[in-house]
């Protein structure tokens, strides 16, 4: 597994206020649109097209288009439901399924209660929402299914990611286990480590909280 931690004056000042205890719920949700895109940008640099061309008023230009089938973006619920609007903006063609995973407080542990995927993703690139790579088990589940569905790439685009998460995800997919495709983890920082709670420190709190309110 590949890790890109975009390293750009406007991922950092946004997500410097994305942290910030002060913004509101409005700024916290326009933020999370506006840094998503930015990390997209750079998620989407492989992304698999082919060539074209067109007739411009005065002549034909080479260029390219992206390749079929379209792209799957995969909101993991409930807090990846924040970043998909930042995520569309640039791939508004891209089809969106998405999966619900509960983090059991005590162990730490994810279980899946929503499964709303293609059961086939062959030649699909699949890109992956989730804004904290905490402790990297969820993370970790959803690129194990989507790749059993036989997806070509899987990048996950994180606001945040924890050192214990990272390492995580990158065991589970290392040596005779290791699936054969293009993994990427695209996020904007990697912070300091994981509390007793499983948070991360420094971080930016609940996301899904603060994207949302605490029901």
């Amino acid at each position: 597994m590949r890790t890109l931690v975009v390293d750009h004056p406007l991922v950092t000042h946004k997500l410097t206020a994305l942290r910030d205890v002060g913004s509101d719920t409005a700024t916290f949700r326009s933020l999370t649109a506006e840094l998503v895109t930015l990390l997209a940008y750079e998620a989407t640099r492989g992304i698999r097209v082919q060539p074209v061309s067109v007739t411009t008023p005065v002549g034909v230009a080479r260029g390219v288009k992206l390749a079929r089938p379209v792209p799957l973006i995969v909101p993991v619920l409930r807090a990846g439901i924040g970043m998909l609007d930042g995520m569309t903006r640039l791939l508004p063609m891209a089809d969106v399924g998405f999966v619900g995973l509960r983090r059991d407080e005590e162990s730490l542990i994810a279980e899946t209660y929503a499964d709303r995927l293609p059961t086939d993703l062959t030649d699909r690139d699949t890109f992956v929402l989730d804004p904290m790579l905490a402790t990297g088990g969820t993370l970790a589940t959803v690129i194990g299914m989507l790749v059993d569905r036989g997806a070509a790439s899987v990048t996950a685009i994180c606001l945040l990611a924890a050192p214990e998460g990272l390492r995580h995800v990158e065991e589970a997919f290392s040596g005779d286990r290791d699936p054969g495709v293009p993994l990427v983890t695209v996020t904007a920082a990697v912070d300091e480590r994981l509390n007793e709670r499983g948070y991360i420190v420094p971080g930016l709190g609940d996301a899904g909280d603060r994207l949302f309110g605490r029901i």
